[in-house]
Order: C-alpha cells, then sequence, then structure tokens
C-alpha cells in the first residue's frame, strides 16, 4: 500500500530531519543529493511519490546558496514526479536580513528566496522565527510560521531565569517585540540597547534603556551570526551591573570569530536550537546549550498532513 505521508531532506540538517521522522514514526524518505563533477547539484527521488504528500526539511544555512539550490531541486524534481502536495519546511530561513529597501539600489533577498521557492512548485511552506515576521506575506502560497520560544523558555526557567530578579533584554529596538513576549512568560522585567550599526556586521552598543542592576539579565535574538552585536550588549549589560547575564536565540549561525567571542564574553550561558547544526567549535563551547525544535516541528507536520489546525503552536 502507497504511504501517504513522505519526508525528504537535502544536506543541510540531515539530523534535524530524521528527529523529525522519529517524532512522526516514518523512515526518512529516501533521496540522493549528490553533485556533478563540477559541482552542479544533482537530485534524484528514489521512492514513489505519486499521490503522497512530500515535506521537504531543509535550513537554508551555510553554505546558504547550495542548502538553497538543493531545496528548489527536491521541489522540483517531486513536482515532475506527481507529487500530490509538497510542503517546504525550513526550519531556518537564509537571505532574510534583506527584507526592506533600507539604502537605494539594494535587493529585498528574502522576497526573492519566497519567489524561488514558489516557483520551483511547493504548495506550502513553514518556517521557524522569521527575521522579520513580515516575510509571511512574500509568499504567495500558504505560509506557517513557527516560533522557538515554548522550547527556550523552559530552559531559561531549568536555569532559574525568571521573576523580579529577571530581565529580559532586546539587542536592539527591531527585537522588542520578541523580548516583551518573553518577559511576559518569564514574569520578569524589560530592557532594550540602543545599538548603532556603522557597517553590516559591524555593531557599537550605546546605552542600556531599563534597569538590569543587580538582576539576571537575558539577551533574546532571532539570530546569532558573527557574536558581535552579542557579547558587546553582554559588556554593556554586566557594566550597568547586572548579577549575571546570558542569552538565547533560535538560530545559531555562528559565522567567522563567533564562538570565540562568547568563549571571551562574560556570557554564562547561549541557549540555541538545533535549527542549524552546529560547528565543532560550538558543540565543544561548554557554555552554549542547543534545544531540539524537532517534536515542535513533528507536530506540525503531522497537523499540516491531516488537516488539522496548527494555531497552537503559535506562542
Amino acid at each position: 500500500m502507497l504511504k501517504s505521508l513522505s519526508i525528504f531532506t537535502g544536506n543541510a540538517n540531515r539530523a534535524l530531519a530524521e528527529e523529525i521522522c522519529k517524532f512522526v514514526e516514518i523512515p526518512l524518505g529516501r533521496c540522493d543529493v549528490t553533485h556533478f563533477s563540477d559541482g552542479e547539484i544533482y537530485v534524484e527521488i528514489g521512492e514513489n511519490v505519486r499521490g503522497v504528500n512530500c515535506f521537504v526539511v531543509q535550513s537554508t544555512c551555510s553554505p546558504p546558496n547550495q542548502s538553497i539550490m538543493e531545496l528548489l531541486i527536491m521541489i522540483d524534481a517531486l513536482r515532475r514526479a506527481s507529487a500530490a502536495s509538497i510542503i517546504a519546511i525550513i526550519p531556518y530561513f537564509g537571505y532574510a536580513r534583506q527584507d526592506r529597501k533600507a539604502k537605494p539600489r539594494t535587493p529585498i533577498t528574502a522576497k526573492l528566496v519566497a519567489n524561488l521557492v514558489t516557483a520551483a512548485g511547493a504548495d506550502r511552506a513553514l518556517a521557524m522565527d522569521l527575521h522579520a515576521g513580515q516575510i509571511q506575506g512574500f509568499f504567495d502560497i500558504p505560509f506557517d510560521h513557527l516560533f522557538a520560544m515554548p522550547v527556550l523558555i523552559e530552559e531559561l526557567r531549568i536555569l532559574g531565569m525568571g521573576g523580579d530578579q529577571c530581565v529580559v533584554v532586546s539587542p536592539d529596538a527591531g527585537g522588542v517585540e520578541r523580548a516583551r513576549a518573553f518577559s511576559k512568560r518569564l514574569g520578569a522585567s524589560l530592557a532594550i540597547i540602543d545599538k548603532r550599526r556603522p557597517a553590516p556586521n559591524v555593531s557599537e552598543v550605546m546605552n542600556i534603556v531599563g534597569d538590569v542592576r543587580g538582576k539576571k539579565a537575558v539577551i533574546v535574538d532571532d539570530i546569532i551570526d558573527t557574536a558581535g552585536t552579542l557579547t558587546h550588549a553582554a559588556i554593556a549589560i554586566m557594566e550597568a551591573g547586572a548579577a549575571s547575564v546570558s542569552a538565547c536565540a533560535s538560530h545559531a549561525v555562528f559565522s567567522g570569530k563567533a564562538v570565540q567571542r562568547i568563549i571571551d564574553s562574560p556570557l554564562q550561558h547561549v541557549i540555541v536550537t538545533n535549527t542549524i547544526p552546529l560547528s565543532e567549535a560550538g558543540q565543544a563551547c561548554a557554555k552554549v546549550k542547543v534545544k531540539s525544535v524537532g517534536r515542535l516541528l513533528g507536530e506540525a507536520i503531522k497537523r499540516i498532513h491531516h488537516g488539522d489546525s496548527i494555531s497552537s503552536l503559535f506562542v
């Protein structure tokens, strides 16, 4: 009997896809994703998918261009194999930081990638913790936006974060809504860092709006890339009199000297999820704690497959 649900993955984050399949209780779909000798990506679906709801799990993380092309080619292969529906599960949606024209003659890459996913043949898409919520509107297909906040808050509570002695800190004005949601659920106060960025991947902390003196501070962000913003913020918070400082973020990009900066910083803990596989340096860092979103994504896949609402997963 032909199964009605299949989950496939590229090379970006196979471990997460396997964890999702274990939760859904199906084997990972057979798919050969390799390269021609000149570097072009070769994809072959290794099973019959005619009339099957197919989910493609692929974070568009490093190397981002290869990960995106793997996703697009897999979607195209499934479409041409007569899959009933194709749902792109993108735990980390890359190219999202250019979501508007902040300067003249710059692209909107988030919209471009959304167009590519749609043009390849995806019927639906799902992502976690978009850099900007408005990116949902860039897709011309149904889009579901999940949040890693329940997973991260669970770990923060285990570490004793919460209540009057805790303050949640937004690293910039754009992250205030996210930080407010965390502070509400932890019963903590809120602070904001006034930051100015003179160039891409270069940040300068100016001052802290809010009281952090004597409190356990938690910096909340969606992405840790070079960790420059994070570590500068941590230093500023400790200089303002905080008792301790930790951080949590959904996506651990950890590019460049990020891990070394975290090691050298006053950060006690850095809690991230497995939307992006950690580098060897990240795995070896004692300050970094990884929480899995496999069950959350697996539950979303189950509900999409059965046509059930996933609104209760939107925290």
